[in-house]
């Protein structure tokens, strides 16, 4: 075959992989729901084996087997094999936990607990403990996002999954916005931290750390765009623009929200600041010509080539400050002084709960047709409905998440001193949850260079679905190996 040839069939191809992307519609919200829903319910069979069973303990290869089909496998099925039917496959789930609270319980050690001493009691009173709940909801979304960048190349992965052209609901889109709220919940660590010591960090100060905190996300973006263009890689200019990348949006997270400290002395509310936000954003698109811009604009220069990525970032800021309100009450240990640890725990509940509502009766009043707003959803413009379906689905997420742990690992939130609570924390904790969420931004930068080695070395879009699976299988084998192989040697790669 000649070279014009051969250029011609790469240029081809090229092509129907753009063609496979683009112009998509989504699909329904509830089927989002249920196919999402298979984290909890895994989790559930999960605990039952934990709780009833001490099944992961010690952490043995069969262990890790179970682990990784439960927590990584079922997602795994979830958006292929089982794409049609996730009600199914989440009955499938639950359907052996009363089996397991059947079989006999393991007889307990026969060892007395000894008291906790005095440095353990004044260990127990860090304000702001690891939470499972908190750990398992990253880790699970870190679990689908590595999955879905490389299954939505191929057709075994449904396009009502795969990312959405204009107008409309889909798996990835809800999942590109949850990245970034799970980034905002843990970001009020810090702030909550500052909070505890009394004292207010100087604008100067946080701008230093926020553009120290950045640079490595802004290389990251800078070394995707010139492999991508280097290599002559299927793209989807719509999704962001020519050159931004998703990198890019969250490198310049940090600056922002350092900016928008200031703002909070006169909103006290994150998520206050985060609605006014995402309003202002709307009323600017409704209200000007900056919808059409952004959707049909010629792309002449650099700020036009641009655009998506340029104004998709209000969204995503307005996404990661609601994060941030939810990180301020579910981080820390207490809600109401002087409560026990049962009181703490319903408190969350409800404060969960009602977020939950609020975030999902503002998206309703926004989208509905017969007495809302009739606005409709769009992660390419990150508009208000987008922003407050990400919100609504997240809160939820974590609220199912923390419910099950307090159905099967009460001792969480009763635990008496520090060593007594890292302890069962580790119980309560899958490890592969755990390890993708403890280096969760390497894991996806390696599921990234895996994704592209795939795709420049495999025809994904004409392999059997039989090998796709293969593919897939062994590409989330490598990826849970390499976290659980990280978390093992206690190695934590930061950027």
């Amino acid at each position: 075959m000649s070279r014009a040839a051969e250029a011609a069939m790469k240029a081809s191809y090229k092509a129907l992989k753009e063609d496979f992307v683009s112009g998509l519609t989504g699909g329904d919200i509830m089927e989002i729901n249920y196919v999402t829903a298979v984290a909890p319910a895994a989790l559930m069979l999960w605990g039952a084996l934990q709780s009833r069973q001490n099944f992961f303990k010690p952490y043995t290869p069969l262990a890790f087997a179970v682990d990784f089909l439960l927590n990584v496998g079922a997602i795994l099925l979830a958006v292929t094999l089982y794409s049609k039917q996730p009600v199914l496959l989440n009955l499938l789930l639950l359907a052996p936990v009363a089996i397991v609270y059947a079989l006999p319980h393991p007889t307990p050690s026969s060892k007395k607990a000894k008291p906790p001493t005095k440095q353990a009691k004044a260990e127990s009173s860090n304000p702001l403990p690891k939470k499972p709940f908190l750990t398992i909801y990253r880790g699970a979304m870190m679990v689908i996002t590595c999955i879905a960048i490389l299954a939505v190349d191929f057709r075994i992965f449904p396009r009502r999954f795969a990312k959405v052209e204009n107008w409309g609901t889909s798996l990835m889109d809800v999942g590109v916005g949850s990245f970034v709220f799970s980034a905002g919940v843990v970001a009020a660590r810090p702030l909550l931290k500052e909070k505890l010591a009394g004292k207010t960090t100087p604008l100067s100060t946080r701008l230093y750390r926020s553009v120290r905190h950045a640079l490595p996300l802004l290389v990251l973006g800078l070394i995707r765009l010139y492999s991508v263009k280097g290599l002559d890689y299927a793209e989807h200019v719509t999704e962001y623009g020519v050159h931004w990348n998703f990198f890019f949006t969250l490198g310049f997270l940090p600056p922002f929200l350092a900016l928008f400290q200031a703002a909070f002395q006169y909103i006290p509310s994150y998520a206050g600041l985060a609605i006014l936000l995402g309003a202002a954003y709307q009323a600017a698109l409704e209200f000007t010509t900056l919808k059409g811009f952004i959707l049909t604009a010629p792309r002449t220069d650099l700020f036009s080539k641009n655009r998506e990525g340029i104004f998709s970032f209000f969204g995503y800021l307005a996404i990661f400050l609601a994060g941030q309100s939810t990180g301020m009450f579910i981080i820390p240990r207490t809600l109401i002084k002087s409560s026990s640890g049962t009181g703490q725990r319903k408190r969350l509940l409800l404060t969960l709960g009602g977020w939950s509502a609020v975030w999902i009766l503002l998206y309703t009043f926004t989208t509905n047709y017969s007495y809302g707003l009739r606005l409709n959803v769009s992660r390419r413009l990150a508009n208000l409905p987008y922003i407050l379906w990400t919100c609504a689905f997240n809160c939820t997420q974590i609220t199912a998440f923390c419910l099950v742990e307090t159905i099967f690992f009460p001792q969480v939130y009763k635990s008496t001193d520090a060593k007594a609570e890292k302890e069962i924390y580790e119980h309560s904790t899958p490890r592969v949850l755990e390890a993708y969420n403890r280096n969760g931004l390497a894991i996806f930068l390696v599921a990234n260079l895996l994704t592209g080695l795939v795709n420049l070395t495999v025809p994904t879009l004409h392999v059997s679905d039989t090998a796709a699976m293969g593919i897939l299988l062994l590409y989330a084998s490598i990826l849970t190996s390499l976290a659980v192989g990280l978390d093992i040697y206690d190695i934590s790669i930061k950027m």
